[in-house]
């Protein structure tokens, strides 16, 4: 079974987490979209979306999040047994579902400053047209991907685009903060795939530096986040690239590859 993704992404954290907790082996390649990366041929050709992550088990290929997940927890059960993994339950299907719809995208990218997500912006317009002319069979795929390209530069313009996601965002952590006033995680009292999907976004507010908003003013969750931050699962897949210094290690290396490429830009 081979993964292709990028500790970055959240979707990618999310199926990462799966593997681990189910304790399912796999071969890691890392796609970095920052670098235009997944626009590459040969992984357009995998997924003509270039969205991470990417599960492939032999020639079965699956770009859906919650599909790779609900796939993996097959595997477990045949691969464990019944006695030792379950399959996740409508209720935890159902939060898997609800945290998913909300899309990260617009929250993250309002939250950086303007001149770097531009420059990134017309990099990859620039990797497009350029993969473009190299495989003119992934044209019309190409083509697809250049106009999502412009169409988030154009969203990125509009106010109410953040103010939606933040809506939203708030809404699902309101519901969550009610829910483990019942619980200890989101399913229950047993950590489920709901925790799994709820985990990378609270993660994603804290790289934002935006814990004191999001997370800090809803007690549940603060002492909810504080306990599946213990977990080997997150501190190999997010813990390790996004806790104390290796946060500012990992934008680091991010803004340094924006900074490279805006000074070129310029030449």
């Amino acid at each position: 079974m081979q993964l292709y993704h990028h500790p970055y992404s959240l979707d990618s954290q999310k199926v990462r987490l799966t593997l681990e907790e189910n304790g399912i082996d796999y071969t890691s390649y890392h796609v970095n979209p920052i670098t235009g990366k997944n626009m590459e041929p040969s992984f357009f050709r995998l997924n003509p979306s270039a969205k991470l992550p990417v599960f492939q088990n032999g020639s079965h290929i699956i770009f859906d999040t919650i599909d790779i997940m609900q796939y993996i927890e097959r595997i477990a059960v045949f691969t464990l047994g019944s006695e030792n993994v379950t399959l996740s339950s409508q209720e935890v299907i159902e939060w898997m579902q609800r945290i998913q719809a909300w899309d990260p995208k617009y929250f993250t990218l309002f939250h950086i400053p303007e001149k770097y997500r531009f420059i990134v912006s017309k990099f990859i317009r620039r990797v497009v047209i350029a993969r473009m002319a190299e495989s003119p069979d992934l044209a019309g795929s190409y083509h697809l991907k250049l106009d999502e390209v412009y169409e988030t530069e154009d969203k990125l313009r509009d106010p109410d685009v953040l103010k939606q996601s933040k809506e939203q965002l708030a809404e699902i952590l309101d519901d969550v903060e009610r829910k483990l006033n019942e619980s200890t995680y989101l399913a229950g009292d047993e950590f489920t795939m709901a925790d799994v999907m709820l985990i990378p976004v609270l993660a994603r507010i804290v790289l934002l530096d935006l814990e004191e908003e999001y997370i800090c003013s809803r007690p549940n969750i603060a002492e909810y986040w504080n306990l599946v931050r213990q977990r080997p699962s997150y501190k190999k897949v997010i813990g390790k690239y996004f806790s104390g210094w290796r946060k500012y290690k990992t934008l680091l290396k991010t803004w340094c590859f924006v900074r490279i490429r805006g000074m070129l830009k310029r030449y």
